[in-house]
C-alpha cells in the first residue's frame, strides 16, 4: 500500500492536481493532498472510504465500468458531484480500479489526462500485486520475500503462516536476468509485469516473486518449474538460470544464489544455450566460488588491451577443443600458419608454454573465468540492445 500512495503522491505533484485512487468497487485506495475545487461527495468518500450508492450508479451510467481510455463524467449538482475526469486501471483485460480527478476550477487539459493515462498501467501493477497477496499484504510479502532470499529463517515462517507457501513442499528458485545492457525502470515493469502474468498461470505452485534492478526471482513449490514458462512470460529477452531444489523454502537463499549465478553464466557464454540449470553447469559452477582476480599472471596484458581480442579468442577456442590444431583452424576458419602464429604470439606476451598441461589448465580456467567477470568479452557474448 506504500508503493500505491508513492505513486499517488508522485503523480498529483507532476500533475499539481489532486487525484483519488478506488478499486473496481470504487473503495477508495489512497489520495493525495487535497486542494483546489472540492465537492461534497470526494470529501465524504475521503471520510467514509467508500462512495455513495447514488453516485455509483451515475457513474457507472456515464460508462466507467466498460472504460479503456480516460473519459470525462458530467457533474449532478442534485448529488452534490462536481464534472471529473476518469482514468480507469487495468491489468490486461481486468479492471482493477479508477484514478479520479475533479474537472473544475479549471477543467483538466488534455495533456494532463494524457499523462493520468501514461501512469495507469504502474497503478495496475502494483493493484494487481495487492490482490495476489492472499492473507499477506504485497508489501509485507516483499519484505518477506527479500529477507528469505538473505538467508533469514523468520521470513521463511512468516510465508507459510500466512498460508503464502506449503511447509511441507520442497521449493525451487529460477532467475530471469535481461539481456539489456542496462536496467532501467521501463524493464523492470516489463519484468514485473511478464511474472505477475505467470504467477497467475502457475497458482498450482504457490509462486512468489522478486523483482531487483538487474533480474527477476521466482519461487515455485513442488515439481520443478520450465524455465521456457518464465521465457513466455517475458516481453523482454532474458536468460534463465535455475537453481537446485531444496527441500524446504528456509533453504530457497542456497537455491537463489545457483540460479543467479546459472542465469549469468547463460549471458556470459551463450553458447551454452538461454537457460541453465546449476547442475550442468560444468566447471563454470567451481569457477562461481573464485574471485575474478585469481587468472593466469600472463593473460593481464592480453586482456588489458582490445587488440589482443583476437589472440584470446584463439586460444579460447584451442583449449576448448583439446588442444588440436585441425579443429581449431577449421572452426575459426583460420589458416594453420595463422594459427600457429598468434599461438606463438600467445606464448610470447603471456610468458607461458602451450606444451605445458598445467598452464594450458591455468589458462583455460582463467579464460572462463574472465568471461564470467565480463573481463574478457569474445566476440560472440557482446550484449545486443534488443531493437
Amino acid at each position: 500500500m506504500a508503493d500505491l500512495q508513492r505513486t499517488v503522491d508522485e503523480l498529483a505533484a507532476r500533475l499539481d492536481r489532486p487525484l483519488l485512487l478506488e478499486d473496481h468497487l470504487q473503495r477508495v485506495i489512497a489520495y493525495s493532498e487535497q486542494s483546489g475545487a472540492m465537492d461534497d461527495i470526494r470529501r465524504d468518500s475521503i471520510l467514509r472510504r467508500h462512495t455513495t450508492p447514488e453516485v455509483r450508479l451515475w457513474l457507472r451510467a456515464a460508462g466507467i465500468d466498460g472504460a479503456a481510455l480516460p473519459l470525462r463524467t458530467p457533474g449532478a449538482p442534485h448529488l452534490g458531484l462536481l464534472p471529473r475526469v476518469c482514468v480507469p486501471v487495468r491489468h490486461e483485460a481486468g479492471l482493477l480500479g479508477f484514478l479520479w480527478f475533479i474537472d473544475a476550477e479549471p477543467a483538466m487539459p488534455d495533456a494532463q489526462v494524457a499523462e493520468a493515462a501514461a501512469a495507469a498501467p504502474a497503478l495496475a501493477l502494483a493493484l494487481y500485486h495487492e490482490s495476489l497477496a492472499i492473507g499477506l499484504a504485497s508489501h509485507r510479502e516483499l519484505e518477506a520475500v527479500t529477507g528469505l532470499l538473505l538467508g533469514e529463517r523468520d521470513a521463511a515462517r512468516q510465508l507459510i503462516e500466512a498460508g503464502a507457501f506449503p511447509q511441507a513442499q520442497p521449493v525451487t528458485v529460477l532467475v530471469a536476468r535481461p539481456l539489456a545492457p542496462e536496467p532501467d525502470e521501463a524493464l523492470r515493469l516489463a519484468l514485473e509485469q511478464g511474472l505477475l502474468a505467470l504467477r497467475r498461470r502457475l497458482s498450482g505452485h504457490h509462486p512468489l516473486h522478486l523483482v531487483r534492478y538487474d533480474h527477476a526471482v521466482l519461487l515455485t513449490a513442488g515439481p520443478a518449474v520450465s524455465p521456457d514458462e518464465l521465457h513466455g512470460a517475458m516481453s523482454v529477452p532474458v536468460t534463465v538460470g535455475v537453481g537446485r531444489p531444496r527441500p524446504a523454502l528456509t533453504a530457497a537463499a542456497a537455491s537463489y544464489t545457483e540460479a543467479r549465478h546459472a542465469a549469468e553464466v547463460a549471458a556470459r557464454v551463450p553458447g551454452l544455450g538461454r537457460s541453465l540449470e546449476w547442475s550442468r553447469l560444468g566447471v563454470y559452477r567451481m569457477l562461481t566460488h573464485l574471485s575474478p582476480y585469481e587468472l593466469h599472471p600472463g593473460l593481464e596484458p592480453l586482456l588489458a588491451d582490445e587488440h589482443h581480442l583476437p589472440l584470446l579468442e584463439t586460444l579460447e577456442t584451442y583449449l576448448d577443443l583439446a588442444g588440436s590444431a585441425v579443429a581449431t583452424s577449421r572452426a575459426l576458419r583460420l589458416h594453420r600458419t595463422s594459427l600457429y602464429y598468434r599461438l606463438r604470439r600467445v606464448e610470447e606476451l603471456a610468458r607461458t608454454d602451450l606444451k605445458d598441461g598445467g598452464e594450458r589448465l591455468a589458462l583455460h580456467l582463467s579464460l572462463k573465468l574472465a568471461r564470467l567477470s565480463g573481463r574478457y568479452l569474445p566476440r560472440d557474448s557482446r550484449p545486443v540492445t534488443p531493437t
